[in-house]
């Protein structure tokens, strides 16, 4: 896109593409968060070195997953109703970010043996925060970009994330994570910033990083992609954003495709979202992985899920939203059954012995090097999934009616999720198998398929005003 170009967003208006480009780098500001710091450095670490007990933490991990769910499914709904009353999304992104830095500036303070207390509330506030700037975000899309291009453009932020969260990542494991041994980093330099891997300093340095990479390239969106006016006063549009949502909420019923397809995302994306947060954490703790092989592990999917996300903005412009969900899905219920089915020496739950002989490369085992491929379908598919579901729902609703029905989404997205996360919990601490605990993102996945085959695709033909 060329600076300046107009592209039409809704009939009779125009962004140009810098302000299109701006609401894009939103996904490249945020991802490194969800990169870095929930799946592939600082999870792992919160689990492996910062207590002696790996199954407790997995659990404990997984608790702070849960308890970051129930708020964000409770509160996403009535912000986004709010936000459609009031008008502006930038105030809203702008108040969440402060508690959002502030946050993960404070991981730093996560010391191996200290408590896993003030962690654990960190990682609460970072979560909810993050989940709440992206309502504002996704819903100032269908404003912004035509129904021809919202697939397209969808998939490109995904993919722009998924660039921004591969450059931290490396950053990372290159030039900051060391051998706690011998202090030196895969290229055999000391770290950078002088950090010691013994204290975790590689690992607690993500929470500072991605804070700081958060607030530069957000940057862009306040200063070129244009808001929508101001609306209401905040008291009024919280009273009004109230009363629509109940609206909302009862005008589902008479919306059953809408209905439909929430309760589909709501399924799979339990499934995608533990298989996000718990499969770099379920590595980690298998094959005894340290920082720099996870955050290989977590590269390796990246890359691919960048050229994922790419194919799926051609494929959703295609054949549908719909179709590229439903293509993801089938990719990622057989990467999971993959990962569950492997252990140490064995893959499909025993039919195929695995040699335990261990090269001394990375990824020296033959069931580590099973585990990476199966991760490398995860790569390519749960990146279409998440892109295409947006624009699934912008493709669905009116723009004056995006606010609170993004709420609704980001709600459908968070409602159960605490239940695959509980899932993973209470079958790792009945069975001290996280494997059995990981085998429960199947049924998420699969349920969430089952009722996405069913639902009509737009969701909802957006109603038509009538002109008297």
């Amino acid at each position: 896109m060329a600076a300046g170009k107009e592209i039409p967003a809704a009939p009779g208006d125009a962004v140009s593409a810098r302000g299109i480009w701006g609401w894009m780098f939103f996904d490249w500001a945020a991802q490194p968060f969800f990169t870095v710091v929930t799946t592939f450095i600082f999870g792992p670490y919160f689990v492996s070195r910062l207590t002696a007990d790996p199954v407790a933490a997995q659990a404990t991990w997984s608790n702070m997953a849960t308890i970051s769910a129930i708020i964000i499914a409770v509160l996403s709904p009535v912000l986004g109703s709010i936000a459609d009353q009031s008008g502006a999304r930038k105030p809203w992104i702008a108040f969440f970010a402060v508690i959002k830095i502030a946050s993960l500036c404070l991981l730093w303070t996560a010391e191996p043996g200290s408590s896993l207390v003030y962690p654990v509330i960190f990682m609460i506030l970072a979560s909810i925060s993050a989940e709440f700037s992206i309502v504002f975000n996704d819903s100032m899309m269908p404003r912004l970009v035509s129904q021809a291009n919202v697939g397209r453009i969808s998939n490109i932020a995904w993919g722009l994330g998924y660039l921004g969260g591969i450059i931290v990542l490396i950053t990372v494991v290159v030039f900051i994570s060391a051998n706690p041994q011998t202090g030196h980093t895969i290229l055999g330099t000391v770290p950078l910033f002088g950090l010691d891997p013994a204290a975790g300093e590689d690992a607690r340095i993500t929470g500072p990083l991605s804070a700081v990479w958060y607030f530069v390239f957000i940057l862009p969106m306040f200063l070129f992609t244009p808001d929508a006016k101001r609306g209401k006063p905040l008291r009024a549009a919280v009273g009004s954003g109230l009363r629509e949502l109940r609206h909302t909420v009862s005008e589902l019923c008479g919306r059953p495709g809408i209905l439909k397809f929430l309760i589909a995302r709501m399924l799979y994306q339990d499934g995608v979202g533990g298989l996000l947060l718990l499969g770099g954490v379920f590595a980690a703790a298998m094959f005894g992985w340290s920082t720099m092989e996870i955050g290989i592990y977590g590269i390796i999917l990246n890359v691919v899920a960048i050229g994922g996300c790419i194919g799926a903005g051609s494929i959703d412009r295609r054949i549908g939203s719909k179709n590229t969900v439903v293509i993801g899905l089938l990719l990622l219920l057989t990467a999971t059954l993959g990962i569950v089915s492997t252990g140490r020496d064995f893959t499909l739950f025993g039919l195929i012995p695995l040699s335990l002989a261990d090269s001394g490369a990375l990824f020296g085992t033959a069931a580590e090097k099973i585990y990476v491929a199966y991760g490398l379908l995860v790569g390519v598919s749960f990146g279409p999934v998440q892109a295409s579901s947006r624009s699934y729902l912008a493709r669905s609703v009116t723009v004056a009616e995006s606010g609170r029905y993004f709420g609704i989404y980001a709600l459908s997205g968070r409602a159960t999720s605490f239940m695959a996360t509980l899932s993973f919990s209470l079958l790792t601490y009945w069975t001290g198998s996280p494997r059995v605990g990981m085998a429960s993102m199947v049924a998420f996945l699969g349920a969430g398929l089952l009722v996405l085959l069913r639902t009509p695709y737009p969701a909802a033909r957006p109603p038509v005003a009538v002109v008297s």
